[in-house]
C-alpha cells in the first residue's frame, strides 16, 4: 500500500540517509569550497544536490524540509557555520514549490522545469537571507545582487549536476528501495 500522505519506514530511512549526506557535505565540503572561492557557490551545489536526490527518492512532501532541518540542526550543534540556517529555511520553500509537480522528479520536461525553478528560487532566497542576516556590514543591495546571485549560480549548478543523475537512475529503472 502506497500512502502518499505519510512517511513510510523506507521514507524515514531515506530522509535519514540524505540528512547524513547533508551533514557530511555541509560540515566538511562546504567550508572547503568557501575557503577556496570565498563565494557560496559550492554550498549551493551541495545543498540542492542533496535536496533534489531526497525529493526524487521519496517523492513526498516534507522530505526535503526534513533533510534541511535535521541536517542543519546537527551541523549547528556540531559547531558548523550559522548561515546553514538560511538553507534550512529555504528547504521549506523548495518543498512548497515542488508541490506544483507533486514531488515527481522524472525525465519529463515539465517536472524538470519545476525542479529547476524550485532550486533557483530557493537558492536565491537562501543567498539573500545569508547576505542580510549573516554577513556583517552587508547591505540589502549586496545581499540581493552579489550573494543572492552567487548562491543562485550554485543552486543551478547543483541542479545541472543532479538532474542528469536522476535521469540516468530513472532510465535504469532505479526508483526506490524494494521491500524485502
Amino acid at each position: 500500500m502506497n500512502n502518499k500522505k505519510r512517511f513510510t519506514t523506507q521514507d524515514i530511512a531515506l530522509i535519514s540517509i540524505f540528512s547524513a549526506l547533508w551533514i557530511a557535505l555541509n560540515y566538511y565540503a562546504a567550508p572547503l569550497s568557501f575557503q577556496l572561492l570565498h563565494l557560496p557557490v559550492g554550498h549551493g551545489i551541495i545543498v540542492f544536490f542533496t535536496l533534489l536526490l531526497a525529493t526524487w527518492a521519496t517523492g513526498k512532501y516534507g522530505a526535503a524540509s526534513a533533510v534541511g532541518i535535521i541536517g542543519s540542526t546537527i551541523v549547528l550543534l556540531a559547531g558548523g557555520p550559522l548561515p546553514v540556517l538560511s538553507f534550512a529555511a529555504t528547504s521549506l520553500l523548495f518543498d512548497i514549490i515542488l508541490t506544483a509537480n507533486h514531488h515527481k522528479l522524472k525525465t519529463k520536461l515539465y517536472n524538470m522545469g519545476i525542479a529547476v525553478l524550485a532550486t533557483a528560487i530557493s537558492a536565491y532566497t537562501a543567498g539573500v537571507i545569508t547576505g542580510v542576516f549573516f554577513i556583517p556590514n552587508s547591505t540589502l543591495l549586496f545581499a540581493t545582487t552579489v550573494w543572492g546571485g552567487w548562491t543562485l549560480l550554485g543552486g543551478i549548478l547543483g541542479a545541472a549536476i543532479t538532474l542528469p543523475i536522476i535521469g540516468a537512475l530513472e532510465k535504469a529503472n532505479v526508483k526506490k528501495i524494494k521491500s524485502a
